[in-house]
């Protein structure tokens, strides 16, 4: 970064930041967070990412040699900055212990007919080698709870295998029975049902589950029964088996096609018997969050958590995957805003909450290095956790935006578990940055479910308020083509300062924001 200092820091600006004057009986005076948050400049990231985006990190696929690369540019670049390690040990290396699978060894007969793996039925969770035997199956129709329709009413699946259908029921007239309109639920979009049926029956202690959803079977047996390459979490085996299954499973089960009978019904138990042995082939696999810290200088055990993903999908075929936007455009933003912050620290105006810059891993494969952070090995306390705001993607302009300003963002979940971290984030937005705030994606029913599918939902999922930025996907999304050369550097300024902005608000305020819609 240059050095715009000399100047700045002979003539500190000091004004009162209203929003962080709320709950203070005392009117302090803190510096203007502008003179630190022009410090990041276009110049600076875009220097930054043509390395990091560069053929030399090889895509930064997890656990690769590139992506051993990208974690030491990282670590060298909070040296440089003055960033000391989040572990008290002084390594800036957080380990995230992985499994890469291979298809299992899969033997399962039900009613004395044996099935075949990745043809009658494919295996979705993870699993440790395990045995299985049941002599009834629970037939719960759609596998839906909800206020106005159950298929869960006086019956107990703990320890069951359960069985159930996509989709939802419609009434007589055609009409979807939960929503009451032609429009359908969330649980028969394939996207949340896949989720939200599963997790209800492993919440419900389901040991199996066994899913009917025969327009989707051939993509998830190639997706889940590839030979080699899915990752996941050494550890976080599933406790629950769940298996998608084909028509012929059904078959076996009901002596019929699941479709020539009534799914209306609530639910009923079939006797049948279910007998499997399952092994598991994975190989162990080491990869690395990198996570750096600036400390409090009043409330040092509060922290907010700016975060960005710092792989991609690698070399395919002899190409590189240089993933610039995806997720190199958050990462060097979070580079420069933890550059921003250390400037003031030095100059004596360091945050009173402490700021935690955290750099996951395997984001691709599944959320694995933000999730180990939450759900295995926080380096700080997720109850101490104030925010986390997460950065992936903005360095690009959605194609599919028809109208509005080119320099816009999209922010999703600023509103779902905290009204007052989204009136913040406008109130930033508005004082400083003046991007435009586009919450298209922010809806709960948006097909895309992007709110799930980056690194803030490990947080969010703790009640932890989060704001996910992001500039939507292009024709370049996930292909070699993703390169420096096509970032929009004056947009990554700006996207990158409002983050900033906000980081230092939520830091300085008197008082921790209100979590007020917590699950």
């Amino acid at each position: 970064m240059k050095s715009l200092f000399s100047i700045a820091t002979l003539s500190l600006l000091f004004v009162a930041c209203g929003s962080s004057q709320k709950g203070s009986k005392t009117s302090t005076k803190i510096v203007d967070p502008s003179i630190y948050g022009q410090t990041i400049t276009q110049e600076d990231l875009k220097t930054s990412l043509y390395q990091f985006a560069s053929d030399e990190f090889e895509g930064r696929e997890t656990g690769a040699e590139g992506q051993k690369k990208a974690v030491n540019f990282l670590k060298e670049h909070y040296i440089k900055y003055g960033v000391p390690a989040a572990k008290s040990d002084g390594n800036y290396f957080q380990e995230v212990p992985l499994k890469i699978q291979s298809k299992p060894d899969v033997a399962l007969t039900i009613n004395e007919k044996s099935l075949k793996n990745l043809e009658d039925f494919v295996s979705i969770n993870p699993m440790e080698t395990s045995k299985l035997k049941a002599t009834e199956i629970v037939n719960l129709g759609y596998g839906i709870e909800d206020d106005k329709y159950t298929n869960y009413d006086n019956v107990d699946i703990k320890d069951k295998v359960v069985f159930f259908v996509s989709g939802e029921p419609k009434n007589s007239d055609g009409t979807y029975l939960i929503s009451g309109t032609k429009e359908s639920s969330n649980w028969s979009n394939f996207r949340q049902e896949f989720a939200l049926k599963r997790d209800l029956a492993e919440k419900k202690g389901a040991k199996a589950v066994l899913y009917y959803n025969p327009e989707v079977f051939a993509m998830a047996a190639l997706r889940f029964g590839a030979s080699t390459g899915r990752m996941t979490l050494a550890g976080n085996d599933n406790g629950m088996f769940y298996f998608l299954v084909n028509t012929e499973t059904v078959k076996a089960i009901f002596n019929e096609d699941v479709r020539e009978f009534d799914t209306s019904f609530k639910n009923k138990t079939v006797k049948a018997n279910f007998d499997l042995d399952f092994t598991n082939n994975s190989k162990d696999l080491s990869s690395e969050n990198v996570a750096a810290i600036i400390r409090g200088t009043e409330k040092p055990d509060e922290y907010i958590v700016v975060s960005a993903h710092l792989d991609h999908e690698g070399v395919k075929d002899g190409e590189v995957y240089n993933g610039a936007d995806d997720d190199g455009s958050g990462t060097v933003a979070v580079l420069e805003i933890a550059e921003a912050f250390a400037k003031a620290k030095k100059d004596g105006h360091g945050p009173k909450r402490s700021i935690v810059f955290l750099n996951v891993t395997g984001e691709e494969k599944g959320l694995l290095g933000s999730q180990h952070y939450t759900d295995n090995d926080p380096i700080f306390p997720l109850a101490n956790t104030v925010a986390n705001l997460n950065i992936d993607m903005i360095g690009r302009v959605d194609p599919k935006r028809k109208t509005g300003d080119r320099n816009y963002i999209y922010l999703i979940g600023s509103d779902k578990l905290s009204t007052e971290l989204h009136n913040i984030s406008e109130e930033v937005n508005t004082k400083y940055a003046k991007v435009e705030l586009d919450y298209t994606y922010n809806d709960d029913n948006d097909p895309n479910r992007f709110y799930y599918r980056s690194d803030h939902y490990n947080f969010a999922k703790n009640n932890i308020p989060v704001i996910f930025y992001f500039n939507g996907t292009h024709d370049d999304y996930h292909r070699p083509s993703d390169t420096p050369d096509k970032i929009e550097y004056d947009l990554l300024e700006n996207r990158t300062r409002l983050v900033f902005y906000t980081a230092w608000e939520l830091a300085n305020r008197a008082s921790r924001i209100i979590v007020d819609k917590a699950e």
